[in-house]
């Protein structure tokens, strides 16, 4: 009664892109409105027949999310256009209208779509049929990084819609990640009945003034890992040195409380060398987070290659980071561990680990890749080679119909050796999109190799690609994308694999400040090789002395001049940035 006012305003004094849609009055209370008619909907396994854990999105004639009349509670999890389920079965209102109902379950699952027309006071059912498109054997799905509001208190996500979240995008093996708590998934599992549908671990998020830390297992009754340290050396010595222990370096390119991991100031991506003297001693990093995402998905799949050349055995992983009921969506991105995985309610979390550390693991965001060495290697496994054997690499894409692929790439000590482009009428087909096999001559030295799969983004509501989460441009294009584990490829016919870090201070070491000698040295070997010799003269203060540099850039040799000119751009980007 009287006069009322409505205001739509920024919430501070920063400015935004802020869009506004369709806005109407309506004279009614909500709660009539959201009831004006009612829809019932089973989703089933299409192959089964079996009602199971699913995604529904309702989406309006605007092309808008739909709020609908029902609330979070027993089997659902509920927020605007989006409703999971646990069981299969959702009931809820809506205004009367027109909408398209699509039913999913993630990564590995096609959708089926229906478009419906409710009249005032209609009742109807759907029943919408979903199969496994994309089947992953012998990898277990993994969301490494998940959050509740019930815990870490941000995002909307309670413990209980936690566990409906999970099971409605088919993460099988979820990482509790809390800030610096140790939550059990246990028994809340098991008061959802959903305890079958996957196998939780506990972990947290290391939150510390340096950088964010994901560990895992740990003890739910011991106290939390401790996360008051100044440096990288003291937060590591916190985390069980020695233990069998994941640990993940997160969002190397975010901001937070100041800092950035791998901000040039302090890292030289290149070359995988840290600028303060700190030891990174993380056995995993993220490379893609789907609730932060980077604006070039290409920028840490690069990072990742610098710290392999320089040394360091580091799994990638893929995240959500979710908080959220819907809008940052749980498992979007995810890791799938080599594990077995016929019952998902009970994985072997030490399989897992063990697999982790030794980087049997795929990252998947909308794609998922894989690779096969000589017929028998594949992600994390060492690839010993005969005399003058060749490499024999077959590379797979897989995924869903609704995401597409565009390319498939290979990566030898981080170089693009190989590209191919999927053909147009594969790049929508359902699981295996593409596969290719590339003959390569026997390498000269020891070698890690990739392989690296991208996309467009997803731009339906059923599934969205979020824009990143701290923006490097003001240019977006979404993307998904794959990228296998490492297979480590043993060339040389000496023990173990040999990186090109500890190839350089070889190199360096026999050419006795020889720079004339050094580039000859450097002949049979890669960029990758070239960049750490670089960064090692840079740090004996030898690179900008007398006419080293210049020797190096005269090489004969185009890898050698190629390396050193990158990590001399790089090195003078971390200078500027000191500045």
């Amino acid at each position: 009664t009287g006069e009322n006012t409505l205001e739509i305003a920024a919430a501070d004094a920063a400015s935004d892109d802020v869009y506004l849609g369709d806005v109407r009055l309506i004279d009614r209370p909500r709660a009539e409105v959201l009831n004006s008619a009612r829809l019932k909907v089973l989703v089933v396994d299409g192959d089964a027949g079996q009602p199971m854990p699913a995604r529904i999105t309702i989406i309006d004639e605007h092309e808008s999310l739909m709020t609908v009349g029902a609330s979070s509670g027993g089997k659902l999890a509920v927020r605007p256009g989006a409703v999971y389920t646990a069981d299969g079965r959702a009931e809820f209102g809506l205004p009367a209208g027109t909408y398209q109902i699509v039913a999913g379950r993630g990564f590995e699952y096609g959708i089926e779509s229906r478009e419906i027309e409710l009249a005032e006071g209609q009742q109807q059912e759907l029943r919408l049929a979903i199969r496994r498109e994309t089947p992953m054997p012998g990898y277990a799905s993994c969301d490494t990084h998940v959050h509740t509001w019930t815990f870490s208190r941000h995002g909307d996500a309670t413990l209980e819609e936690r566990m409906i979240t999970l099971a409605g995008e088919g993460v099988e093996l979820p990482i509790a990640t809390d800030h610096n708590l140790q939550i059990d998934y246990e028994p809340a599992a098991r008061a959802a009945g959903l305890r079958k549908r996957f196998t939780p671990v506990v972990g947290n998020e290391v939150t510390t003034r340096v950088g964010h830390f994901n560990v895992f297992p740990l003890d739910p009754a011991a106290p939390p890992v401790a996360h008051d340290g100044r440096n990288w050396n003291e937060i590591f010595a916190t985390m069980g040195r020695g233990q069998r222990r994941v640990v993940i370096l997160n969002h190397p390119r975010d901001i937070h409380s100041g800092f950035r991991p791998f901000d040039p100031q302090r890292h030289v991506a290149v070359a995988g060398e840290n600028l303060d003297g700190w030891k990174l001693e993380a056995n995993a990093m993220e490379l893609v987070n789907s609730g932060a995402l980077q604006s070039d998905g290409q920028r840490l799949i690069a990072g990742w290659f610098g710290l392999l050349n320089a040394g360091f055995r580091i799994a990638p992983v893929g995240s959500s980071d979710s908080h959220d009921v819907s809008r940052s969506i749980v498992g979007q991105a995810r890791t799938y561990v080599r594990c077995r995985d016929d019952n998902a309610g009970m994985l072997d979390a030490s399989e897992a680990v063990d697999s982790f550390l030794a980087g049997r693991v795929l990252v998947s965001f909308g794609l998922a890749a894989d690779v096969l060495v000589n017929g028998k290697y594949r992600p994390g496994d060492v690839a010993p080679l005969n005399d003058a054997q060749p490499l024999d690499i077959t590379a797979r894409v897989w995924g869903p119909a609704w995401s597409a692929a565009d390319y498939v790439a290979l990566y030898i000590n981080g170089k693009e050796t190989r590209r191919e482009t999927v053909p147009d009428k594969l790049r929508l087909a359902p699981g295996l999109k593409y596969e290719v096999a590339w003959t390569l001559p026997h390498p000269q030295h020891d070698a890690h190799l990739a392989v690296v799969a991208f996309g467009p983004g997803i731009e339906p509501l059923y599934w969205p690609t979020q824009r990143p989460y701290q923006s490097s441009s003001p240019e977006w294009r979404p993307y998904s994308l794959g990228v296998t584990g490492a297979v480590w490829i043993d060339a040389d016919g000496t023990p173990g694999v040999t990186s090109a870090r500890q190839y350089a201070l070889r190199l360096v070491n026999d050419a006795d400040d020889d720079a004339r000698q050094l580039v000859k040295l450097l002949q049979p070997y890669d960029e990758a090789t070239a960049v750490q010799v670089a960064a090692e003269l840079r740090a004996r203060g030898q690179l900008f002395a007398g006419s080293t540099l210049d020797a190096l850039l005269d090489s004969p040799v185009a890898a050698t001049r190629a390396g050193v000119r990158q990590y001399v751009e790089a090195w003078k980007a971390s200078e500027a940035a000191r500045r």
